[in-house]
């Protein structure tokens, strides 16, 4: 899939937003990808997934045993991902603020993980996650994400796919560009900045 493709698959589900928009990380953006739009189609996300999964080198492909998401955002990437690979979805949540394995998941000593994002702008969420997973006892391999906003610059620790990379500069709150300062900001994501 090529990255016309890729965004030819947000625009068809609307979920290529232009404005003025908070991130997750707390930066700001002209633009944002809703990747809870492009998913609400299973079609849709099972093309995209298995558009990854191609990405991802057959030797690492065939050692990923099981795929674990940071809740939310990344729910739905990720159980797409592990219908494309034919292993188990887990997630990682938040219920006291640091990640955590519950609702009864476990990995295995040293089971071989795909951490999959929806998104991943700073990798933040993306290093908190699989210090999670590693601290449940699995061993992260490799992340994966839908969109890569960090245009390459991410360092997860782990060789890191993505359907997509996008250079769509950020902003700290006190460093607004007057265009973006001018239009109302909107937080479309999940977590509380």
């Amino acid at each position: 899939m090529t990255d016309e493709e890729v965004l030819a698959e947000f625009r068809g589900a609307d979920a290529l937003l232009e404005g003025h928009f908070i991130l997750s990380s707390g930066l700001h953006s002209s633009r944002y990808l809703q990747c809870a739009r492009v998913l609400m189609d299973p079609a849709r996300g099972a093309r995209l997934a298995s558009a990854l999964v191609e990405r991802i080198p057959g030797d690492l492909r065939a050692r990923i045993s099981a795929v674990v998401s940071p809740a939310m955002g990344g729910i739905i990437a990720g159980h797409e991902m592990a219908r494309a690979l034919r292993v188990e979805a887990m997630f990682v949540e938040r219920p006291t603020g640091t990640f955590e394995l519950r609702r009864g998941f476990r990995l295995a000593p040293g089971q071989e993980v795909l951490m999959m994002e929806d998104v991943v702008t700073t990798g933040l969420s993306s290093r908190e996650a699989i210090r999670a997973i590693e601290d449940a006892g699995g061993r992260v391999i490799a992340a994966g994400a839908l969109v890569d906003r960090s245009n390459g610059s991410a360092d997860l620790g782990v060789p890191f796919f993505s359907l997509i990379r996008l250079d769509v500069p950020t902003y700290a709150a006190d460093a607004l560009p007057a265009a973006l300062t001018a239009i109302p900001a909107t937080k479309p994501g999940s977590r509380a900045a």
